[in-house]
């Protein structure tokens, strides 16, 4: 008899413990919310890539948060003509050609999204240049503005300039959610209208919304010193890009303009114009005479990639170096397709 109560006593306390787990497992399943790492892990990368924002420049500047060798290179491209221009004090730093500063373009010193923004840019090469046909890093990119944006030469590789400049790309790039990274890429696209420039429309876009700081003769103004460049850059002339660029592209030139001009009042996600007035004036401005680089015709090895609104030959199409120049794309677009099956979209 006592073993027997000892195996009720054994069985009971089994069963008991049993219950308390059931009764625990019951409990959790009635209030189990997912964690971060299960089904809301999504939304909260989400919540954090909305709550994401480049970093302020201006303040790491005030509080000296800057590390030394990014704010080098934060120099070199904010007041580019006294640092590698043709301002500087020795000649062998003179790799500019112009008065421009990279940020004249690359606005908000490169954070902001819809001006070729510099943001995570370090992420995306190496890549592919149908300019080169060949593979590229970063380096080279930076270089393909030198000698075409900016009107000058090559930085050499290993340069105090061009380890700066990376250092401080690849600063402002830190901790970009991947969410976030084609908001940062580039520049947003346009509908290209079917139709030629309109030069005197352009004008009547550019006397309205842009002369008023890139001046009549679209020379800009300057800063009070000038050795920091310009205010306003020159949109074309003596001292703006040349005609190598990217920005000597009609449908590029539109795409950025719609997106970021009037300056101060247009973002890509809120632009002024449409892109009939990007498109216009875009033309309108590259219509004018500037810098003439040389060598042009060994640009795009493979002439198949180059793009359509390129204003330079040779090209692998009968069309005239005006249609190139200023449209309409559409014909040239849809011969390569025909042709070549590329699809090209500038």
């Amino acid at each position: 008899m006592e073993h027997f109560g000892y195996l009720v006593r054994r069985l009971f306390w089994l069963f008991a413990t049993v219950l308390i787990l059931v009764t625990l497992l019951f409990i959790t399943l009635l209030t189990y919310r997912p964690g971060p790492s299960e089904t809301t892990n999504s939304l909260l990368v989400e919540e954090k890539a909305e709550e994401w924002y480049p970093k302020d420049v201006v303040d790491a500047l005030a509080n000296g948060s800057m590390p030394p060798q990014v704010k080098k290179g934060f120099l070199f491209v904010s007041e580019t003509p006294g640092q590698m221009g043709p301002q500087a004090d020795a000649p062998n730093k003179r790799f500019t050609g112009n008065n421009l500063t990279c940020t004249n373009c690359h606005l908000q010193f490169g954070t902001q999204a819809g001006s070729g923004s510099w943001v995570g840019v370090a992420n995306r090469f190496p890549q592919f240049g149908g300019r080169a046909n060949a593979l590229g890093d970063l380096k080279d990119r930076i270089n393909g503005c030198m000698e075409r944006s900016m009107d000058g030469k090559k930085l050499p590789k290993d340069s105090e300039e061009m380890l700066a400049i990376v250092a401080y790309m690849e600063w402002l790039g830190e901790d970009l959610p991947k969410e976030k990274e084609n908001e940062y890429k580039g520049y947003p696209k346009i509908k290209i209208p079917e139709e030629r420039v309109d030069l005197d429309r352009g004008k009547l876009v550019y006397d309205k919304e842009c002369l008023v700081c890139h001046g009549a003769d679209g020379q800009g103004i300057k800063k009070p010193d000038a050795s920091k460049g310009y205010l306003y850059p020159p949109l074309w002339g003596a001292d703006s890009f040349n005609n190598g660029a990217g920005m000597h592209r009609v449908i590029t030139a539109a795409e950025f303009i719609k997106s970021n001009m009037p300056f101060g009042l247009a973002t890509y996600k809120n632009p002024k114009l449409t892109d009939e007035e990007a498109y216009h004036v875009a033309g309108y401005i590259n219509s004018f005479d500037r810098p003439i680089k040389a060598n042009t015709e060994a640009d795009y090895p493979d002439k198949k990639l180059k793009p359509v609104s390129t204003s330079y030959g040779p090209w692998v199409d009968d069309f005239p170096l005006e249609q190139h120049k200023f449209g309409p794309f559409q014909p040239i677009m849809e011969y390569y397709k025909r042709n070549y099956n590329i699809e090209k979209s500038k």
